[in-house]
């Protein structure tokens, strides 16, 4: 019983929301324009979910196994760092989680197609098998891509167009190049939340893996962080101008001074100071997705 605070500060809880946000935006899309099943909705989040808690978890003993995790990290302090859980704890929850995931998708395959010999069932079934090492491979293995500077490309991919189309097509079994657009847009924002995590990390990275902040110095990285954000609204606000108009479409507006405050605060701070922009952007591209979806679902209620 003692551990069991342990093994839930594990779970970094706060990433949450921002998992959730693709395909939360995903779902609400397919549903403005078709009718979907609730249970595929509640598969479709717990399988979100569990991949995230597979990749904190895989993350965190990665790190900690190659010494990134140090006591000298501008970041929180996890359980591992400060031997409170072991190696065998964490290898113990990357099996649970991997079972989760795979039980949970198939259950939502089947819950959206009703077998498992479909077409779409098959290559559903062969991304998430894709997801699942991808969620262990970030920080695990012989040679992580997240140690390669591949960090970026894999959130953009697996946060956004995975998350928002994948969510898009389980619930509707439909697919437009428009999608596209918001699925780039919550795509980016995830990068922007992995950049300015980097950005506080770079003393520390340093010494064992590439990130793109360390490549292109703080100055650009915030340049970067800054292109990331514009580009996420430049999308959505074409996604908007593309299908019929409606004002509720651009419910999404509403969130714009909390992306300002957290672009303002990365420009000002460095270091363990940007840390509270960290959960800002996970919120304010949670709550965006909400109201974006929202805006498209409203005349359904």
């Amino acid at each position: 019983m003692g551990k069991i605070k342990y093994y839930v500060a594990a779970m970094r809880l706060r990433t949450i929301p921002l998992s959730l946000a693709g395909v939360s935006l995903g779902i609400m899309l397919a549903a403005a324009d078709y009718r979907i099943s609730w249970q595929v909705v509640v598969f479709i989040l717990l399988t979100t979910v569990s991949l995230q808690l597979l990749s904190n978890v895989s993350n965190e003993l990665g790190d900690y196994l190659r010494g990134t995790d140090s006591a000298d990290r501008k970041g929180p302090c996890y359980s591992l760092t400060t031997g409170k859980l072991g190696e065998r704890d964490f290898k113990g929850m990357i099996v649970a989680y991997i079972l989760l995931s795979a039980v949970s998708g198939l259950a939502m395959i089947w819950f959206s197609f009703g077998t498992f010999l479909a077409v779409e069932s098959l290559l559903l079934i062969v991304l998430g098998a894709a997801a699942i090492m991808g969620a262990m491979r970030y920080t695990l293995g012989r040679n992580p891509y997240g140690y390669r500077g591949l960090g970026d490309l894999y959130v953009f991919l697996f946060f956004g167009i995975v998350s928002v189309m994948g969510a898009y097509f389980v619930a509707s079994h439909a697919m437009f190049w428009k999608m596209l657009l918001p699925a780039s847009c919550i795509g980016a924002f995830s990068v922007a939340v992995l950049n300015v995590n980097n950005i506080r990390d770079m003393s520390t990275d340093a010494a064992t893996r590439v990130t793109i902040p360390l490549k292109i110095g703080e100055k650009w990285a915030k340049v970067y962080q800054t292109g990331l954000i514009v580009a996420g609204w430049v999308c959505m606000i074409a996604y908007s101008l593309l299908r019929i108009y409606d004002i509720w479409h651009y419910l999404f507006v509403l969130t714009l001074p909390l992306f300002i405050a957290h672009l303002s605060g990365v420009w000002k701070r460095s270091g363990n100071a940007l840390d509270p922009m960290l959960p800002l952007l996970v919120m304010s591209t949670f709550l965006f997705s909400l109201l974006a979806g929202f805006g498209y679902t409203v005349f359904l209620l």
